[in-house]
């Protein structure tokens, strides 16, 4: 069964353009040592929750949206396999020496799927 990295975070609304260069590059390295899809999501709809929502979860300021991610594999042990290959290629450890967020408010995990129609 296919398994999923997943990504929430906030991001400052001035800065989605280069965010989604940054994603672009790295996307294109994910995919070709060999995950299976890579998505970027930017906020429309998802309100600010009395207790708990995305916003919350990220501490998302005023000037800042939130993106929702995630990376497609075939299994766990593809996902180590691809992951350990990406950190080790020189792009990504360029492309990441300038994020345009706070990477300590990132929420981010590896998922199993449970049910897939």
């Amino acid at each position: 069964m296919s398994y999923v990295d997943g990504f929430v975070l906030a991001v400052p609304k001035d800065k989605i353009d280069a965010y989604k260069e940054i994603s672009r590059k790295a996307g294109a390295v994910w995919k070709e040592y060999g995950a299976l899809d890579y998505v970027e999501c930017v906020a429309d709809d998802v309100p600010y929750g009395e207790l708990t929502s995305f916003p919350r979860a990220v501490q998302a300021k005023d000037d800042e949206t939130v993106v929702f991610s995630w990376i497609l594999y075939e299994s766990r042990e593809q996902r180590d396999a691809v992951n350990a290959k990406v950190m080790a290629d020189p792009r990504i450890k360029e492309t990441m020496s300038d994020m345009p967020f706070d990477g300590k408010r990132m929420i981010f995990g590896g998922f199993k799927t449970l049910l897939r129609l």
